[in-house]
């Protein structure tokens, strides 16, 4: 009879449990009904430890309350970014117990408020980095990523923004990933001008597009091709990998990603890059000449070529790789500009041997000599700039510089002109 008792007794203290946790969700639920979601979040904490061995429906609707409490925290501005993951893990959860069980209660709310959490993370991740905030950024980004495996778009922003905020080691496993996912983030993009806003919006399809502007609502549509972003990918993935020391696990990234995208091109640039980083110069131009007879007439690769040959303190390719791309494209704007860039680089050694000289007879002929070298310099850079502002009037820095030139040549009527149209 003894052990009768003892039996009747266990199942009563489960049964006490049980109707007490129910209270404490019921508490917690009145609680965030009232405004005080931190409350409801207190109390559904003291029930933590209980709460796995209640009924599906119980753990589902304790869930659901710490999800809704969470997510009204974040909307409040209290510690946005945790909040809205904190919700979203619960409303996850919440998910799976239903799923698992079959009896869909709270489900649809907590889809509902997953896929807001995902854009409030978004959007709270575009303010962070605006305010330099780049290591909070990354974070809810790569939280966005985890609510939605699909946009994959959101883990290469993640990683991006990581290595802006010169977070490598966080960086790495996301790069990672995109290389075990193959992202290349390569399509089109529909845009069109806002009347109303004048912003650009973006389309998912051109037709989504092309409505719009036959209801007036948009203007000038455009359709652009957005190029792949795997040679960024596995140059910023290889950098990081050089940095820690593991230089074979970089070259063999870059030649697992060439075995698996043995058309894009711009792996091949990646790759020569690594070996530049690596002080191997020979492979770097074995791979820069398969990089040109690959695709000759693609007039990014051959500014890339540039920029590599520029990195490489090796001014007479870098400066023929842009007269390239210029002649492939004579508006490649960012030529233009770098071989402006690569022209102005050799005032410097003449400012310094100036700055050096005295007043005796022989240093002033000195000093006209070297002027009049720095003026060839800056009107040997004229036309770059001129062209390059012509393509892009409202890049102020461009502007700017070539104002810089022309008032260091006392060219006073050109400069006239340019400061009335900035």
């Amino acid at each position: 009879m003894k052990s009768k008792y003892v039996i009747l007794a266990s199942a009563l203290l489960i049964s006490v449990a049980t109707f007490a946790q129910k209270d404490q969700i019921k508490s917690a639920e009145k609680a965030l009904k009232s405004g005080d979601a931190q409350g409801a979040i207190t109390i559904l904490k003291d029930a933590e430890n209980m709460v796995v061995n209640a009924k599906d429906v119980e753990q589902a609707q304790y869930y659901s309350v710490q999800g809704n409490a969470y997510l009204d925290l974040a909307n409040k501005s209290v510690e946005t970014g945790k909040n809205l993951s904190l919700a979203a893990e619960s409303y996850k959860k919440l998910i799976e117990i239903e799923k698992a069980s079959g009896k869909l209660k709270y489900s649809t709310q907590a889809a509902a408020s997953i896929s807001e959490i995902k854009g409030k993370l978004i959007n709270s991740a575009i303010a962070d980095t605006q305010a330099n905030k780049h290591a909070d950024g990354a974070k809810k980004l790569y939280d966005a990523y985890l609510l939605d495996k699909k946009d994959t778009i959101n883990l290469y922003y993640a990683a991006s923004t990581a290595v802006n905020a010169q977070d490598y080691d966080t960086a790495l496993p996301m790069y990672e990933e995109l290389k075990k996912i193959n992202y290349s983030g390569k399509g089109t993009s529909y845009t069109a001008v806002n009347k109303a806003s004048g912003n650009e919006d973006g389309f998912n399809t051109a037709s989504e597009r092309d409505l719009a502007v036959k209801l007036g609502t948009h203007e000038k549509p455009k359709t652009e091709a957005i190029p792949s972003k795997r040679g960024e990918i596995y140059k910023n993935l290889a950098l990081i990998l050089v940095q820690k020391g593991r230089i074979e696990d970089a070259k063999k990234a870059i030649a697992d990603a060439r075995k698996t995208n043995p058309d894009d091109s711009s792996l091949i640039l990646t790759e020569a890059n690594l070996y530049l980083e690596t002080k191997d110069f020979e492979t770097y131009k074995k791979l820069v000449g398969e990089a040109l007879q690959k695709d000759p007439t693609n007039a990014d690769l051959v500014f890339n070529l540039g920029v590599i040959s520029a990195n490489a303190k090796n001014p007479a390719d870098a400066e023929k790789y842009y007269l390239k791309a210029i002649e492939i494209n004579p508006n490649y704007t960012n030529a233009y500009l770098n071989l402006a860039a690569l022209k102005l680089e050799a005032e410097k050694p003449i400012i310094d041997e100036m700055n050096k000289l005295g007043t005796s007879a022989k240093d002033m002929k000195r000093y006209d000599v070297l002027k009049a070298q720095r003026e060839g310099v800056f009107k040997g850079v004229i036309p770059y700039l001129k062209k390059a502002n012509e393509l892009d009037p409202k890049n102020e820095d461009v502007s700017k510089t070539l104002l810089g030139v022309y008032k260091a040549l006392e060219m006073t009527a050109e400069a006239k002109e340019l400061k009335a149209r900035m």
